[in-house]
């Protein structure tokens, strides 16, 4: 008769405690023991020969494991949880697409594992938290684009063949600065860290799931739209470009089973509940003293009420397309056949390739949100959703978006006509937007400062200024 096996009480049971923000669970000790006692009861395995080639490319690391932040330290629900990328990631951490922005922090190296776990809270972990969302959003819209035309991977905008250089990122780029942006120029996601007003402790941007996957999507969508960051483009131009940043970070949410199961369990499956999902970078909104985050996707905001800001013009994109994941997640819920976790994370991934599809096959310049919804509703059709255009279409109705049906013999590429369209020659209004917005290499600024300066010149030439003469015999 087989001796029973007595695992103690304490490896199962643990008492009720108050767990820090970072805690990670790990098997109890006495579990562990027991792991180790059973192990050595087995017989070591047969030795594998080597298959050539093929078993050589084995042993390069298949992926590591990191800690990060599933939303940003002030949400509670989540926490900080362990994820897996899988590919090779070297010292740094760093990739071929993505390397770590050495000023401000030392690199870090992968444990005996090749794992990058390190405490929350610190330097080394703002690098690994930065680079693994950074990473995740990049493997999110490839895989979103596995299937279409266009094909992984996505170029960062400076990228040609004779030119693969990866983006730069720097956790700790703006010193004692509300603000984070990415840069064309520098080739670089830079994240500011900063004391509120009032507060004695730092808030770091790069901690920010929304905030570091918002700088990532605009840094995407430059590279597949590189005029659309121009502020010389129409308003809806540049709320197409904002909005993209704040979709991202709700479609890299939904990419992951522990937040979706988070959501379904914090809103008991209505999505139009009090939600972190449509609250977007929570811990920086309170340090501005907004109790929704930054920006709430859970909005009514329509196109007539939106002007020419583009913060509050991107609210209307990013509202429609809330509503539809949220009207397209009921139509297809059947909690008793399948898990509202698995459907809803279903619907995440579909509407990110519907849209990153659709803004792919709007103009290449001054694109309009007729433009895209009208693409989504054709693309929507050819991949046989056709349950969902009706909640495409009122969506975008009620949003000001669309008007009339359009004869399609008139025009073959428009389904509907444009509803509230911006005004002939209205000028973008980025002063509420972020970093990446308001930098001052997508806009005309410097054109601006090249004519006072010309101004100045001329001034100097006609009055006999000392310093314009001398600049004109110098010359």
């Amino acid at each position: 008769m087989d001796q029973k096996v007595i695992v103690p009480v304490e490896a199962v049971l643990t008492q009720c405690v108050s767990l820090p923000v970072g805690y990670v669970p790990t098997p109890s000790a006495p579990y562990r023991q027991h792991r180790k006692q059973a192990q050595l009861t087995l017989q070591p395995g047969t030795p594998r020969l080597n298959q050539g080639a093929a078993q050589r490319s084995n042993a390069i690391p298949v992926g590591a494991r990191v800690l990060v932040w599933k939303q940003d330290p002030s949400v509670s629900e989540v926490g900080t949880r362990k994820a897996f990328l899988p590919g090779l990631i070297l010292q740094g951490p760093r990739d071929a697409r993505i390397t770590f922005g050495v000023p401000g922090i030392a690199q870090v190296s992968p444990n005996a594992f090749g794992d990058f776990i390190v405490s929350p809270n610190t330097d080394q972990f703002d690098a690994v938290h930065t680079f693994a969302i950074v990473r995740m959003t990049l493997t999110m819209f490839q895989r979103a684009l596995a299937n279409a035309d266009t094909a992984p991977p996505l170029p960062w905008q400076w990228n040609s063949a004779s030119n693969t250089a990866p983006l730069h990122v720097f956790p700790h780029g703006l010193p004692n600065v509300m603000n984070a942006y990415y840069s064309r120029n520098d080739k670089a996601l830079k994240f500011g860290h900063f004391i509120p007003s009032g507060a004695t402790e730092r808030v770091y941007t790069c901690r920010s799931l929304d905030i570091v996957a918002h700088e990532t999507g605009h840094a995407v969508l430059d590279g597949l739209k590189p005029d659309w960051l121009l502020n010389n483009n129409p308003p809806q131009t540049g709320g197409l470009h904002e909005s993209f940043g704040d979709l991202t970070a709700i479609f890299l949410a939904l990419s992951q089973l522990d937040q979706v199961e988070a959501v379904i369990t914090q809103t008991k499956a209505d999505l139009h509940d009090k939600t972190f999902l449509a609250d977007l970078a929570e811990q920086f909104g309170l340090a501005l003293g907004r109790p929704n985050g930054l920006r709430n996707a859970d909005n009514n905001i329509k196109l007539s009420e939106a002007g020419t800001e583009v913060h509050a013009i991107s609210q209307v994109f990013t509202g429609a397309v809330y509503d539809i994941l949220a009207d397209i997640f009921e139509y297809e819920r059947q909690p008793q056949l399948q898990d509202d976790a698995a459907v809803l994370l279903h619907c995440g991934d579909y509407l990110c390739s519907l849209v990153l599809r659709s803004l792919l096959a709007s103009p290449a310049r001054a694109a309009t949100y007729a433009h895209v919804a009208n693409h989504m509703l054709a693309l929507a059709e050819a991949d046989g959703k056709t349950d969902y255009l009706d909640f495409i279409r009122a969506s975008f109705t009620v949003r000001e978006v669309l008007g009339q049906a359009l004869d399609q013999a008139a025009d073959e590429e428009n389904g509907f006509a444009a509803d509230t369209t911006d005004a002939d020659g209205a000028v973008q209004d980025r002063r509420a937007c972020c970093g990446t917005m308001n930098h001052a290499e997508y806009s005309d600024s410097d054109e601006a400062l090249d004519a006072e300066r010309a101004a100045l010149a001329a001034w100097c030439r006609s009055y006999g200024h000392p310093a314009g003469q001398q600049s004109d015999q110098g010359a």
